[in-house]
């Protein structure tokens, strides 16, 4: 099968440019020919403004050099991760013009939310939703702190929903969890067209034996994945045990602050995957301690397959990811104090932590390799393939909306 890809790079490598990857190098190894069709985010700096704000509604480039890569590569399917903001929508039309099926994956809330997490102020916010024109984030500035580059996102999705591109010009949306799947039914998306496939990890990073004697955090230094909150609990907790910090962020200098603090506290900044695994599998438990609704939560996986529990907060993706009393514990999203009775509690039912590191990794085993989700991938491409080809008058009605756009 010839399958074409297409990722926009953020500025800051993420969980989604890691799944970009781990994805095409699957395929490949099942013998596919895998085509990457690619952007990077660093080419932001060398935009004028208005001319960003055109190219992230509609970028002409991208939806020519997008048609005659088809015409010439002619793929079975076009997959692709993230659009925003160089290749834009448009890319959807390219393909459509061609009569390729269309496989999207939702790694976030941007077509729900113009700043992809439903997160303001400290706190879930839900003000976008079901809007159709998502007004209140450019009153909030939510993007970047600025109402004129929220204005553009607000512009994008609004154009789009007039459009109808979001409810026809994708064959199929990929959720990551039922939780994320929801949200976007609830925000209009027709749920016949949205399946959930989780993330998985690759290679397997084998189990460990959690003798290390501490508590692992690893994640974003950010006000959404909780670290503020992480660091209050374990205030409360009073050095009884230890607690390894890894990550980097805007709220780092909070964090070395308070490693200076409170006992048993250590920042150890970014490490490589690698000695992150190491980390994990020596660790007791990790902690999740995020206060906004991940659409996964990919570190929770990457502890299942280490066998290591997971402590988090009952809030979006990760509470349907960690089950409380088999492969961790659930406390209450954004109270410090519950998620200290929790690891209170972990910590004097050791017996009970140590069936928990066997179910996180059979947790890990049935639903998180790469083979199982190479059999998910392979079944929502069959699935689209089905799909006859456009004829000619449908081709003409999508190249009458990309006219439209143009003028």
């Amino acid at each position: 099968m010839e399958i074409l890809i297409v990722h926009n790079y953020y500025q800051q490598s993420g969980g989604e440019d890691q799944v970009f990857t781990d994805e095409a190098n699957l395929l490949e190894a099942q013998g596919h020919q895998v085509l990457r069709y690619t952007v990077h985010n660093n080419a932001v700096a060398n935009i004028n403004p208005m001319t960003l704000a055109g190219v992230t509604v509609w970028n002409r480039t991208i939806y020519r050099e997008l048609r005659q890569l088809l015409r010439q590569e002619k793929p079975q399917v076009v997959h692709f991760h993230n659009s925003f903001p160089l290749i834009s929508p448009a890319a959807y039309y390219a393909a459509r013009a061609e009569g390729v099926p269309v496989v999207q994956t939702l790694h976030n809330y941007r077509l729900l939310c113009p700043n992809a997490v439903f997160f303001r102020d400290g706190q879930v916010c839900e003000d976008c939703l079901g809007k159709f024109v998502p007004w209140p984030g450019v009153v909030h500035a939510c993007y970047k702190g600025s109402r004129a580059t929220t204005g553009m996102v607000a512009a994008m999705l609004t154009v789009h929903r007039v459009l109808q591109t979001w409810t026809e010009t994708v064959d199929l949306y990929i959720a990551l969890t039922q939780f994320a799947r929801q949200k976007f039914i609830q925000g209009g998306f027709p749920a016949e067209k949205i399946v959930v496939k989780p993330n998985f990890v690759h290679p397997d990073p084998d189990p460990g034996e959690g003798r290390g004697g501490y508590a692992l955090f690893v994640g974003r230094l950010s006000p959404e994945k909780g670290i503020g909150l992480l660091l209050r609990a374990w205030e409360k907790l009073r050095g009884k045990v230890a607690l390894k910090i890894v990550g980097d962020g805007p709220l780092a200098p909070q964090v070395l602050k308070e490693v200076g603090r409170l006992p048993g506290v250590e920042w150890l900044e970014r490490k490589s995957s690698d000695e992150v695994y190491e980390l994990m599998g020596k660790a007791k438990m990790l902690i999740l301690p995020s206060e906004w609704y991940e659409t996964f939560g990919r570190v929770a996986v990457e502890a299942f397959a280490k066998g290591t529990p997971v402590i988090a907060a009952n809030i979006g993706a990760v509470a349907e990811l960690v089950e409380s009393g088999r492969t961790g514990l659930n406390f209450r999203p954004g109270d410090p104090e519950d998620l200290a009775a929790k690891v209170e509690w972990a910590l004097t039912h050791p017996d009970v932590l140590a069936r928990m590191r066997q179910e996180a990794r059979a947790e890990f085993e049935a639903k998180y390799t790469a083979e199982q989700n190479y059999q998910m991938l392979m079944e929502i491409y069959e699935r689209v393939g089905t799909c006859k080809k456009r004829p000619q008058n449908e081709s003409a009605f999508y190249l009458a909306r990309t006219t439209a756009i143009r003028h």
